[in-house]
């Protein structure tokens, strides 16, 4: 019997919480230096290097009893992708009775296409922007990281599984030098997620010349998954666990310290630290913890609800973004909305694992899926 990391279910329940905050702080404070939570785009990094390890707790074993990269791939489709589509149908709805959305005339083909686009979780080109935010998921603002994860994991299928840990340390430790120069060029790591042009300090001078204004930011993406995926493969792999007491309570508390430090102007050194060093070392304190009763049960909820809570969350940050920009409501009125719409995402978080997610998942397991334990 395989040991199971019930604290890293927690942590990622822990993260996903911190994200749904941030976002929801991001609406009365877009500027990310005057943001309370400054460093809370962090939390996708974490989730990267948390399903990096996962991977190869689930996996590493399986592929020498059998199992195929087609079997891998379709686990992985059902786990995931269920939600992809639920997120994208309610992302079609909230856009169709958004209030404040900028255009009223809707191109219904484009619309649709729109919404193939975000069932196949391929990024929609840039003309079928809808909202004017230069997302690649325009419906669903966090299929953008998903759709990395899917990258990643389709990259440890087909090499990482195979890597010996010197081919792996060299991976991460290039990957990780990337990831800071990208990182201190951009100024943070909070990017990835869109079409628009970030400025440069020399990257965009090196590879497209010295008048091009910037880079796509879509390409930070994949260069903040390489990193903390395969790092956390490799913490997974060395066995390198860190044993403290209260684990899950103490690797939460760093967390949430980490996200909420100020602002400076090495603020992509810290970013890439946070990366680089903090956050494997939280994952191997939460995987060496241990913990039970009324706290194990928290962290199997706050497991369970992560990943429904992060994306079916944005779809509703659309249009309460909106009514910051477009009402200009009082600090003390945005709070009270922003509680409220806080507790409404851990219920649709709920209603979504139970009433949707769990069911489908079963469903197609039992019809498509044969697992190699």
């Amino acid at each position: 019997m395989k040991p199971h990391y019930p604290i890293l279910d927690g942590l990622r329940g822990t993260a996903a919480i911190l994200v749904v905050i941030f976002h929801l702080m991001e609406g009365f404070y877009p500027d990310l230096t005057k943001h309370p939570m400054h460093h809370g785009y962090l939390a996708v990094d974490f989730f990267y290097l948390l399903s990096g390890f996962v991977v190869g707790y689930a996996y590493d074993d399986r592929w020498a009893k059998g199992m195929t990269i087609k079997q891998f791939m379709k686990i992985r489709l059902n786990r995931l992708h269920p939600l992809v589509i639920l997120g994208t149908v309610v992302g079609a709805i909230v856009f169709l009775l958004d209030p404040f959305r900028a255009t009223s005339v809707i191109d219904i083909g484009k619309f649709v296409t729109i919404i193939l686009f975000g069932f196949t979780l391929l990024p929609a080109p840039p003309s079928m922007d809808v909202r004017g935010w230069g997302e690649t998921h325009p419906l669903d603002g966090p299929c953008w990281s998903l759709m990395q994860e899917y990258i990643a994991n389709i990259l440890y299928a087909v090499i990482g599984r195979k890597l010996n840990k010197a081919a792996l340390w060299t991976l991460v430790i290039i990957s990780g030098i990337i990831l800071t120069i990208v990182s201190v060029d951009h100024g943070d790591v909070g990017t990835g997620w869109g079409y628009g042009k970030i400025q440069s300090k020399f990257i965009a001078d090196f590879f497209y010349g010295p008048n091009s204004g910037g880079y796509p930011n879509i390409w930070v993406a994949p260069v903040r998954m390489m990193f903390p995926f395969f790092a956390g493969l490799l913490l997974f792999r060395t066995g390198k666990l860190v044993r403290i007491p209260m684990a899950y309570i103490v690797c939460s508390l760093v967390l949430m310290a980490l996200f909420f430090f100020p602002w400076y102007s090495w603020n992509g050194y810290y970013d890439a630290a946070c990366i680089i060093i903090a956050f494997p070392l939280i994952v191997a304190m939460g995987a060496g913890g241990q913990i039970s009763g009324r706290w194990a049960t928290l962290c199997k909820f706050s497991g369970e609800i992560s990943y429904p809570i992060y994306i079916m969350h944005y779809p509703f940050i659309y249009v309460y973004t909106l009514w910051i920009a477009t009402a200009k409501p009082a600090g003390t009125t945005v709070f009270a909305v922003a509680v409220g719409l806080f507790f409404f995402f851990v219920l649709l978080g709920y209603a979504a694992l139970k009433l949707y997610d769990e069911p489908v998942r079963a469903w197609l397991k039992k019809k498509y899926l044969t697992v190699v334990k």
